[in-house]
């Protein structure tokens, strides 16, 4: 990944593909004089070496191939200089027809003109390099573009905004304080006494206190930025496509009364209570001789294997069947759903004990469909085979049951991860996040342990250091290169 930031960088900003609108976006010491060569101002007379665009103004005019003199497009010029703009830089961004030719055009203009093609993510590793934002807020960026709920978008700008990054340097503050005490007591002996006990020990505790409210939310805030995959399983005709159109408000999947409609897996996003959910529809799970069937039976049991929760749909116009016995038992040896006590010694070994008595492996939710019709499988049958499980009685007709299966989902995606109660505690939703505090926690209990075994000041330091080093990975101030261009490598170009 070249990081220099002597060259000048040029790149299509907005997504491939037709719109009403396209950027090309320059940024670098010679976008300005890039520009006067690439864009003509209407109905303006002046050279382009005398063009002294003011910043943060729209100038309207044509891109232009300076070597021919060719028009390009009609167009808008914005001037950004910097500090003030995206990289800290000066950036300049023709606005065009959002056409794919045009504006590969006019970034040809440009790349001739001197700038060098931008690499994934190179224009916000500038913003970092240039101090404008920290390295979480840039993975924030890509948060930004990629949520697909309110909430995850809420918790995305909350990072941009740099949340996490205070309560990070918080905790890394409060570190290095101790550090300091420590390394200026060792470097200059007949100066510095060391620290007494007690301050360091109040100040490891307080970084603690800090870091472990951070995690506390974690998980949760896991779940809102990368959402959930969650396959709807079933025998034939039951329910399952009409289940997932009615979540999607859309008609995505195939729906017939002829039993064995859905022959592969069809997957789709939904918002689940501010969830991002992956759904699931799955061929129905039964014995077969039809080969395409088999196929598809086969997808479907891949598709549980991966899945974070099911929905077990079952018709409840009539009796529990021998193939939703057989579903039940393929869902059990993947590790889903509760098992009696009776059966604990063949209990998938995902599984852990609850108070209850029962068995908790990865979570099921009994969908008892068909409700409006008379009912042949009562919710009291469903939880003696599925027991703990929680049921809800949905409808696809009258679209009765849909929002509490929904909120029985995010309680299960949730449960156990309560939000911290301070009202500005940052939720941290990234895994490297969590990752880099979980080693904090470590390094910092290690240092604690230190402590208290008075032990020499030189041991404390280094588990001090590992926990700012863990810190800094975060906000980008010892980021490695490796770190970086990980980071960047799945950026857009453009951004």
């Amino acid at each position: 990944m070249q990081t220099s930031t002597n060259d000048t960088i040029a790149a299509i900003a907005t997504p491939p593909g037709i719109g009403g609108v396209g950027i090309v976006r320059i940024s670098g010491p010679e976008a300005l004089a890039i520009a006067r060569r690439i864009f003509r101002r209407s109905g303006k007379r002046e050279s382009a070496v005398d063009w002294q665009p003011e910043s943060h103004r729209l100038y309207y005019g044509h891109a232009v191939q300076p070597r021919t003199g060719q028009t390009l497009d009609e167009a808008l010029l914005a001037f950004m200089r910097g500090p003030h703009s995206y990289t800290a830089e000066d950036v300049i961004e023709i606005q065009a027809h959002g056409g794919p030719l045009v504006l590969r055009r006019i970034l040809d203009a440009a790349l001739g003109e001197g700038a060098r093609l931008a690499n994934p993510g190179e224009m916000t590793l500038r913003a970092f390099l240039n101090g404008r934002i920290d390295l979480a807020q840039a993975e924030a960026v890509m948060d930004v573009i990629g949520a697909r709920t309110d909430e995850s978008l809420h918790l995305a700008l909350e990072q941009l905004r740099g949340q996490l990054s205070a309560q990070v340097q918080a905790a890394r503050q409060g570190v290095l304080g101790a550090l300091a005490m420590i390394e200026a007591s060792i470097d200059f002996p007949d100066d510095v006494p060391a620290p007494e006990p007690e301050a360091l020990q109040a100040a490891i505790k307080a970084a603690s206190e800090r870091v472990a409210r951070l995690l506390a939310g974690a998980e949760q805030g896991r779940v809102y930025r990368e959402g959930l995959r969650v396959a709807i399983i079933g025998r034939p005709n039951v329910g399952k496509s009409s289940l997932l159109n009615a979540l999607l408000r859309a008609e995505r999947a195939i729906v017939t009364p002829i039993a064995g409609t859905t022959r592969d897996t069809v997957e789709e996003f939904a918002n689940v209570r501010g969830i991002p959910v992956q759904l699931i529809d799955t061929a129905g799970i039964n014995e077969t001789s039809d080969p395409v069937e088999q196929i598809g039976v086969q997808r479907s049991r891949a598709a549980a294997a991966t899945a974070d929760l099911v929905l077990l749909v079952l018709d409840a116009s009539e009796a529990l069947t021998e193939q939703d016995e057989h579903v039940g038992a393929a869902l059990h040896t993947l590790g889903f759903g509760l098992s009696n006590p009776d059966t604990q010694e063949d209990a998938p070994s995902q599984q852990a004990p609850e108070a209850n008595g029962a068995l908790v492996g990865r979570p099921v939710v009994v969908v008892l469909n068909k409700s409006d019709l008379p009912q042949r499988l009562t919710e009291a049958e469903a939880t003696a085979r599925w027991p703990g499980a929680p049921v809800a009685h949905t409808s696809m007709v009258t679209q009765d049951g849909l929002e509490a299966l929904e909120e029985q989902v995010r309680a299960l995606a949730l449960v156990g991860q309560a939000r911290p109660s301070a009202g500005n505690e940052a939720l941290v939703t990234n895994t490297r996040h969590r990752d880099a505090l979980r080693r904090t926690a470590e390094h910092l209990s290690g240092a604690m342990e230190t402590l208290q075994q008075a032990l020499p000041l030189d041991f404390i330091a280094i588990d001090l250091h590992g926990a700012a080093n863990a810190l800094g990975e975060i906000t980008g101030e010892t980021a490695t290169e490796d770190l970086l261009e990980r980071i960047f490598h799945d950026f857009c170009l453009g951004k």
